[in-house]
């Protein structure tokens, strides 16, 4: 009533939301840092039959950044990084490889049991460059604003408009325009940030230094299994066999010497085989099929029965059935179990199974009770909350960013791209970002500004400390080049 008399009348107009940030004060191997927690108010310029509505908030979007105490923001880098999905939080990057924290939780046939822990990362890229984690709408603690519409930030347009307007609030409001400035993405990510580079140089004119791909996918059409398109069964082959191989199904062979030659049949003879159809003569389908079952571990009557085209979670169902055991998407050294070993397709992905856990309780922790931040929302590691995502600006044509990476690269010739392989990810394999890569429409005198890493792991393959260990030298390398 008091309230309704102020006002004469009038409802109490509702508060305007406001950022929510957690500042607080950490070293780690040696590094004094500040880190940042919370949500930042990212909003939009409005206009109604030309007038101008105002500045009007859109998303809370959650960042965690480290900033070095001293250091000269004048020549510090700075990498914003992101996971994919798209449905993911940033939990993966930021304690898996890059972050000053990092989740313990081994590895592939010697995963820990819960509870789980935190360890310093004596190889933190903040060691070299100021680090900003990135949660997407939906993802994380990130929502849109009270009454505003979520699925406005669920596609790719605008997906890479808020990402992109919180890079350029940060930036503005930390005086970083003048920094070294780098996009970490992984997956989904990586297509988002090829997007980015393209939409920051021309929506405000921000050049970037360098991206790092990890787990590269910017043509999502080389990884899609349609009845009468083939091009993705070739771009998987190596990825199959280099599962196979990590299973010894290929004896003691050298991993690169099985790699090698699956690359040389999905380059000529499988392509061919795929293509010629009902054409084949019995004998060359009779040697396609034997090649294939030499390579996947598969046995040659099913590669018959599916006409030479194993789909890959099909692949993960099949290569172990005789053992009872499945194998991973994400990281084909996983194995699980299943309830029907008769089905075609597994019930769940083991290695997605194993990551959840450990990473999930570790973000919960960790932003309570070092970052001081909190927040009664669900901290949502992955989601399914963004579906559906729209790709309508895509529609009759696969989604595909190549182009706008390509484009941004002839702008900016000084943009470096690393794009991080590993050999036994079966959810983007290394040889389809080959394949996009060695399609992108650049001068060859830009061919030089990219480089490939390969791992003996999987989609995040900082799981497997070997490949922890060379990653973190090699982000550190490209950063500091």
């Amino acid at each position: 009533m008091a309230d309704e008399q102020k006002n004469n009348g009038a409802p109490t107009p509702a508060a305007e939301p406001a950022d929510d940030l957690s500042v607080t004060h950490h070293e780690v191997a040696g590094l004094r840092y500040t880190a940042t927690a919370g949500r930042i108010v990212v909003r939009a310029e409005s206009h109604t039959d030309d007038a101008f509505d105002g500045h009007q908030a859109k998303a809370e979007m959650f960042v965690v950044a480290y900033t070095l105490d001293g250091a000269d923001p004048a020549t510090r880098p700075v990498v914003f990084a992101f996971n994919g999905g798209p449905g993911s939080s940033s939990v993966w990057l930021h304690l898996g490889v890059l972050g000053p924290r990092r989740v313990v939780m081994g590895d592939a046939g010697a995963l820990t049991p819960p509870p789980y822990g935190l360890a310093d990362n004596a190889e933190t890229l903040l060691r070299h460059a100021d680090l900003v984690f990135i949660d997407p709408v939906s993802t994380g603690y990130s929502r849109a604003v009270k009454g505003g519409k979520s699925k406005e930030h669920h596609g790719f347009t605008g997906d890479v408009e808020s990402v992109g307007e919180l890079i350029r609030l940060w930036t503005s409001r930390h005086g970083r325009w003048t920094s070294p400035k780098y996009l970490c993405g992984e997956s989904y990510g990586t297509l988002r940030a090829a997007a980015l580079a393209h939409h920051l140089q021309e929506r405000h004119g921000m050049w970037l230094n360098g991206l790092m791909l990890i787990s590269s996918v910017l043509n999502i059409g080389t990884l899609e299994f349609h009845p009468h398109l083939d091009v993705a069964y070739p771009l998987f082959l190596p990825t199959y066999a280099a599962i196979a191989h990590y299973h010894g199904l290929h004896g003691d062979r050298p991993l690169r010497e099985v790699l090698a030659e699956a690359e040389e049949f999905a380059d000529r003879t499988y392509p061919w085989a795929l293509a010629r159809g009902a054409r084949l003569s019995e004998a060359e389908r009779t040697a396609a099929v034997g090649a294939l079952a030499r390579l996947t571990g598969l046995d040659p009557d099913y590669l018959d029965r599916v006409d030479l085209r194993p789909e890959h979670v099909r692949f993960f169902t099949e290569l172990l059935r005789s053992r009872r055991r499945t194998v991973g998407r994400l990281d084909g050294r996983f194995l699980g179990w299943d309830a029907d070993y008769g089905r075609e397709h597994w019930s769940s992905d083991p290695s997605l199974d194993a990551i959840m856990g450990p990473y999930t309780a570790a973000i919960n922790q960790y932003l309570r009770t070092d970052l001081g931040y909190r927040n009664d929302l669900p901290y949502k590691t992955l989601t399914g909350d963004v579906m559906p995502w729209s790709y309508k600006e895509f529609e009759g044509q696969h989604v595909n960013v190549a182009d706008k990476l390509a484009a941004a690269m002839r702008a900016n010739p000084h943009l470096r791209v690393q794009v991080a392989c590993g050999y036994h990810d079966g959810a983007t394999p290394y040889y389809a970002a080959e394949h996009t890569f060695a399609h992108l429409e650049i001068p060859a005198e830009l061919r030089g500004n990219i480089e490939f890493q390969y791992y003996e792991a999987g989609h995040m393959m900082y799981v497997h400390e070997p490949s922890r260990l060379a990653q973190s030298r090699h982000l550190a390398e490209f950063v500091t080049a």
